[in-house]
């Protein structure tokens, strides 16, 4: 396993190829980039950015969920059609940064436990945003969101059962707002998770950067390396979770040190 952060863990701080460079600096291999706006999803974007970032590895990008994404779900072929038109750029971008992993949501749900009963139909649509990206050479990566097309567990294992191909992200933060425990994501996605998304919450029920908080990260890397998991745990905080920069560093050695003792 390796330690990232993702550039969300400064938006609103820094612009993204401000964030990407400051990680950099941090000395930190890994990172995602977080697209914050379709201004950056273009590929110009990504041009200009990567000899800034040469030598960090990106490991994955998402976007801002409710841009396109819900359109890739819609039975209008136009909408559909413009939600792939933005995938394609993303896409494009992903190619630029040498990044063989997309973060997808998906839909927004507005009803907290909206449960889906056609996954064939769900599946039909997830397939054809899978097969356009695996054209770019990019894993399509379906993200545990609590809000979201992932929503609760068993989803993942009804998608993959149609979708071979596909794999998942586990985020402990949305696990924990699901209000299910993230042990049944992990045993959901199991052998298919292609990286995870981690943060800390303190006695208070605050977020904070991993380290900082109650979380016990050493089971949750053990239940990760059990279920075959061997990819990028990437720190993904809110920018208010912490004080200085550094302190995204100071995480990310130790969830490193944590990894070291499991070898």
């Amino acid at each position: 396993m390796k330690v990232g952060i993702s550039t969300a863990s400064l938006f609103l701080r820094e612009p993204t190829e401000r964030a990407a460079a400051t990680i950099k600096c941090l000395g930190v291999d890994e990172t995602e980039v977080f697209f914050q706006t379709f201004y950056e999803y273009r590929p110009e974007f990504s041009k200009a950015l990567a000899p800034d970032i040469c030598g960090l590895n990106v490991n994955s990008v998402h976007v801002l969920t409710n841009d396109f994404e819900p359109h890739l779900f819609s039975p209008s072929r136009r909408i559909r059609g413009d939600g792939f038109y933005w995938l394609d750029q993303v896409m494009r971008s992903a190619q630029l940064l040498n990044c063989k992993n997309y973060t997808f949501h998906g839909q927004c749900l507005i009803k907290k436990g909206c449960a889906f009963s056609d996954y064939d139909g769900l599946a039909e649509y997830i397939r054809g945003a899978f097969e356009f990206c695996a054209r770019y050479g990019v894993r399509f990566c379906l993200e545990n969101v609590a809000w979201s097309t992932y929503n609760r567990p068993g989803i993942f294992k009804e998608l993959k059962a149609r979708v071979p191909g596909l794999y998942g992200v586990f985020d402990l933060k949305q696990a924990r707002r699901s209000g299910y425990p993230y042990q049944m994501y992990i045993n959901d996605m199991c052998g298919s998770i292609s990286h995870a998304h981690v943060s800390d919450i303190d006695n208070d029920g605050k977020m904070c950067l991993p380290g900082r908080g109650a979380y016990d990260f050493e089971t949750v890397f053990k239940r990760l390396k059990d279920a075959g998991f061997d990819g990028c745990v990437l720190i993904e905080a809110y920018s208010h979770d912490f004080g200085a920069v550094e302190e995204l560093k100071q995480s990310a050695d130790y969830l490193k040190e944590l990894m070291y003792k499991l070898n």
